[in-house]
């Protein structure tokens, strides 16, 4: 799963992918903290354009409120145990940081690059691929799958196959 939007600081705007990745390594407290905090962030209903993020007694940061349903997303993996990634949009990977992301072997990812099914670039004898192109072959490997199984699905009904 990935969330992309732009995070404006100081009148610059940073493009980011949010990759959602499975975990354990959240103890009770931070899931109850995040649940906690991302059910507040689901119900809050802005009067401002900007939030304040208190992080100590002394200290608190703006964040513009259009970040805040991302915000809460990534509080809601949290509370599931899943680990949040974050990498810019524009990042080049390598072929291994791609591998890993899709699930597959570093041989399989070269042989997607070579045969043209995601773009890369090469920086000497190294293929170097956008962390968007990366997601956005998952995204239509996802949506391939999920259409293979409504079909099976329907084609299972229509034999009747003992499914209901």
């Amino acid at each position: 799963m990935f969330i992309s939007f732009i995070i404006r600081v100081d009148d610059n705007n940073y493009d980011v992918l949010i990759i959602m990745t499975v975990s354990t390594a959240q103890n009770q407290k931070e899931k109850e903290i995040a649940l906690k905090a991302s059910r507040f962030l689901a119900s809050y209903s802005p009067q401002n354009k900007t939030c304040e993020l208190k992080i100590n007694e002394h200290e608190a940061i703006t964040l513009p409120i259009s970040v805040l349903p991302q915000l809460t997303e990534i509080l809601n993996h949290i509370a599931q145990e899943n680990e949040v990634k974050i990498i810019p949009m524009k990042k080049e990977l390598t072929t291994s940081e791609a591998a890993e992301i899709l699930n597959v072997s570093r041989p399989y990812l070269v042989d997607l690059l070579e045969s043209g099914q995601i773009p890369f670039r090469k920086v000497g004898v190294r293929r170097r691929i956008l962390s968007i192109d990366v997601m956005a072959y998952k995204q239509r490997m996802d949506a391939m799958r999920q259409s293979t199984l409504t079909e099976l699905a329907a084609q299972a009904q229509q034999l009747d196959m003992g499914y209901e």
